[in-house]
Parts: structure tokens; sequence; C-alpha cells
């Protein structure tokens, strides 16, 4: 089996609803997703996959979606608002922890067609979530 992996840096902003901690408050994060993309054989170019493709097709969905934007919950009260100031907001239906976004990652690049295995996003530098076929 081989195995590569893309690191993205993106930053965000998010709050989480119904939570007691001090995350129940705006805030921000410079994270950083890593990419795993498997295969039992090489291409024709002797690869698993192009760095650049999953570069151009991750990092490009994450620029335009994610990338310094406010993600927030849909029945948050502050989508409202900041949608009204044209602010950069990512509305989700569910809380927007680090567990969600790796899982939105993911999805994305399956639904691209690239062979991803787990998408680890790191939210700052000692903490993370991986969402896929072996969370590791």
């Amino acid at each position: 089996m081989y195995s590569v992996s893309k690191r993205i840096e993106f930053c965000y902003g998010h709050r989480l609803l119904d939570y007691d901690g001090i995350c129940k408050h705006p805030h921000g994060h410079n994270a950083v997703a890593e990419i795993e993309v498997r295969s039992d054989a090489l291409d024709g170019r002797n690869m698993v996959c192009d760095f650049s493709d999953i570069k151009r097709i991750v990092k490009g969905w994450i620029d335009r979606e994610i990338d310094h934007k406010m993600m927030l919950r849909r029945d948050d009260p502050l989508v409202r608002p900041l949608q009204q100031l044209n602010e950069p907001i990512f509305v989700v239906d569910s809380n927007p922890t680090v567990e969600h976004i790796a899982k939105l990652i993911f999805d994305y690049t399956r639904s691209q067609g690239l062979p991803v295995v787990a998408v680890r996003v790191w939210e700052t530098a000692t903490s993370s979530a991986t969402y896929g076929e072996e969370a590791t």
C-alpha cells in the first residue's frame, strides 16, 4: 500500500453553541489540514497522486470556502448580523468543531475522486482531530 500526504494551512474563526468552555466565544485558529491519499498501485507517473493535484483541488476549495471565514452553526445568532454586514462566513448544520471540519474536508476530497483515507486537522500545534476510513 502506498500513501502520500499533503499539508494545507488555513485560518478560520468559529464558536461552539451549547458548550460550556471558552470556545463558546468567537475566536480564531491558524489550522493545518493533512490530507492522506492511498493506493495499492502507482499511476502511470509512478505516483499515488500528484501533490499539485491535491493542492489544486483541496487547497482551492479550502481557500474559496473556509479560509479566513467565520464558521458558524446555522442557528447561531451571529449568522444573520454577519451576513448583513457582508462578512465572510461558512454556515454548517452542526457545531463547527475541528472534528466536523476534518469530515467536511474529507467528504469534499472524496467527492472530487481523490483516494483519500484520512484528513487530520490541527486546530493548534498540540490539538488535532482526524476523520477517515481509519482515524489514526
